[in-house]
C-alpha cells in the first residue's frame, strides 16, 4: 500500500470508472449507481487522487489491484470510517484486502488521534465482514433489510475496531504500510 501517484490515474480510471457495469461493483454497495466516465473527465479530479491522505493504491504482482480509503462521518468527532475495493476478481478471496485492511487500520491509528475506525457494508458483501472479523473488528450495528437490490432486500452492516482493541491485538504488531 502507498499512495496513488501520477502514473496510477490510467490504470485507476480503466478499473474503476472506464467499464459501465464492473464485476467489483457487483459488491461494493451495489444499490448505489455506478458512473462510468472517459479519462478526461477522470483526470480533471486527479487532484483528489495523487498523494491524498484518504486514498491509497493496493498493489499486487506490480500492478495497482485497488484502493483503500477514509472519509469523516463526522470530522469534530474524529469519526472516521474506512473502505477498500479490490477492482480485480482473481485478487479476490486470497487474502489481499484483508492484509490492506490490517496494514490501514494501523495506518491510520499511527498517524491520526483516533478512538475508533470502522465501515459499512451490506449483508451480501460476506467477503468484507469476514475481513472484519479475521481482523479483530467487532459487530457494532445491523440494520435489517434496508438496502434493496434486485428485488432482495439485505441488512446494512457496521464494524467498528477502537483504538485500545486495536493496541491490543497482536494481529496489528507487524504491520508495517509504506508511509
Amino acid at each position: 500500500m502507498r499512495p496513488l501517484r501520477e502514473e496510477d490515474l490510467m490504470p485507476l480510471w480503466e478499473l474503476s470508472r472506464k467499464e459501465e457495469s464492473p464485476e467489483w461493483k457487483l459488491w461494493d454497495a451495489p444499490y448505489y449507481e455506478h458512473k462510468s466516465m472517459d479519462y478526461e473527465t477522470f483526470i480533471g479530479d486527479k487532484n483528489s487522487y495523487i498523494d491524498q491522505d484518504d486514498i491509497w493504491a493496493i498493489e499486487a504482482d506490480g500492478q495497482l489491484i485497488g484502493t483503500v480509503s477514509y472519509y469523516w462521518e463526522h470530522k469534530p468527532s474524529l469519526w472516521l470510517e474506512m473502505g477498500i475495493v479490490i477492482f480485480q476478481p482473481k485478487y479476490w478471496s486470497g487474502g489481499i484486502g484483508t492484509e490492506a485492511l490490517r496494514q490501514w487500520i494501523s495506518h491510520l491509528f499511527r498517524t491520526m488521534p483516533l478512538e475508533r475506525v470502522g465501515f459499512t457494508t451490506w449483508s451480501g458483501n460476506v467477503r468484507m465482514m469476514r475481513a472484519g472479523t479475521k481482523l479483530g473488528m467487532t459487530l457494532e450495528a445491523r440494520l435489517r433489510k434496508v438496502r434493496y437490490w434486485k428485488g432482495e432486500y439485505y441488512d446494512s452492516i457496521r464494524m467498528g475496531l477502537l483504538r485500545e482493541e486495536w493496541e491490543r491485538n497482536p494481529l496489528y504488531e507487524a504491520a508495517v504500510v509504506n508511509e
